[in-house]
């Protein structure tokens, strides 16, 4: 039974942000785990409940600072910090005492001209970008069970990449034509505000941003090549909606010859029939059929008169798309059903 078996010693570095407070919510609720430590330089000495009020009576957890960190004492340490941040801690921290799930986007893409190129910043540990497993369990858990770094996908990947990756596999598509339109709430620029995320600026308004340079971009095209023998150039344009979680991405990509309605579906079939936490729906779905959860709703056609093959994915950004991938990486990596502690359905209304 679970409640005999030995607990899994965990930590959060960075756990007053959107994603480090989400992490808390999941595991609290996890039985197989226990929170061993919560990090925060700028609120050290707090309660996580004076930053979150929403976790009282169920996380009244103290912050402490980094230097209270015991990575050795534990077996698995999440980074909830941010990108160019993550790097530095690893490099302090090498050899890694214990599996580390990285949240940022520091160890994301396998190859450090990549990174630099995109995230303006030289790397501080190259080594382990090449070694670092991504956490994409649906496509790559055999890497992530040997890997004792784990970057976790980002929440625009997650939602575009899921979809893709079994088209290009199956070479359904071509891969240098596929344009990903996506959405997301305004959790996923983080909590710190800024222009375009304050509330006059984010009501009732509807923005493309990143045009051209967002950082997602990359980290897409180099997870999807690893499923064909090409480079992949993808053009992809993020926009801001006026909700608060929940990304919508819709993908369109030219067909292959042969390519029909029927293979289209069967080649997610084949890719995702056995994932619990992959929904291959037969209509266009929202982004409140899975806010609140980790699961990725995902729907595909062939459009006949266009010869375009067309997706629609969507997600809870802050939870496939970042702490509740990360959980379900923690369980892989321990050992448990990949459900464990993630078992809250959609929130709806």
């Amino acid at each position: 039974m679970s409640s005999k078996r030995k607990k899994i010693k965990v930590g959060i570095v960075g756990a007053t942000g959107y994603t480090g407070s989400e992490l808390i919510r999941i595991l609290i609720g996890h039985p197989d785990v226990s929170l061993e430590i919560v990090t925060s330089e700028s609120k050290a000495g707090k309660e996580i409940t004076d930053v979150h009020p929403q976790l009282r009576k169920m996380a009244d957890i103290p912050l402490k600072s980094l230097s209270e960190l015991q990575p050795e004492k534990l077996d698995v340490l999440f980074l909830a910090l941010p990108h160019r941040v993550s790097m530095n801690f690893i490099a302090e921290n090498t050899p890694l005492p214990c599996k580390v799930i990285d949240l940022s986007g520091d160890f994301r893409m396998n190859d450090v001209a990549t990174y630099e190129k995109w995230y303006d910043v030289k790397h501080a540990v190259p080594d382990m970008v090449k070694t670092a497993a991504y956490g994409m369990p649906e496509l790559f858990r055999d890497e992530i069970l040997k890997a004792d770094l784990i970057a976790n996908p980002g929440c625009y990947p997650t939602t575009s990449i899921l979809p893709l990756a079994p088209l290009v596999k199956d070479g359904l598509i071509e891969p240098n034509s596929v344009i990903v339109d996506a959405k997301s709430g305004i959790t996923g620029a983080g909590a710190k505000a800024k222009d375009n995320t304050h509330f006059p600026n984010a009501s009732d308004n509807f923005s493309a941003y990143g045009v051209k340079t967002h950082r997602h971009t990359p980290e897409i095209e180099r997870t999807v090549l690893r499923f064909c023998n090409v480079d992949m150039s993808i053009n992809f344009t993020p926009h801001l909606l006026p909700v608060n979680r929940g990304i919508l991405a819709t993908s369109y990509s030219q067909a292959k010859q042969g390519t029909n309605e029927k293979s289209v579906r069967d080649s997610l079939e084949k890719a995702y029939g056995d994932e619990y936490f992959i929904r291959l729906i037969d209509t266009p779905p929202e982004i409140r059929q899975v806010r609140g959860s980790n699961f990725c709703d995902i729907f595909a056609t062939f459009d006949e008169r266009t010869n375009r093959v067309i997706t629609i994915s969507v997600i809870d950004n802050l939870v496939k798309g970042a702490a509740g991938q990360a959980v379900q990486n923690m369980n892989l990596i321990s050992g448990l059903p990949e459900a464990s502690g993630l078992m809250t359905p959609p929130l709806s209304p």
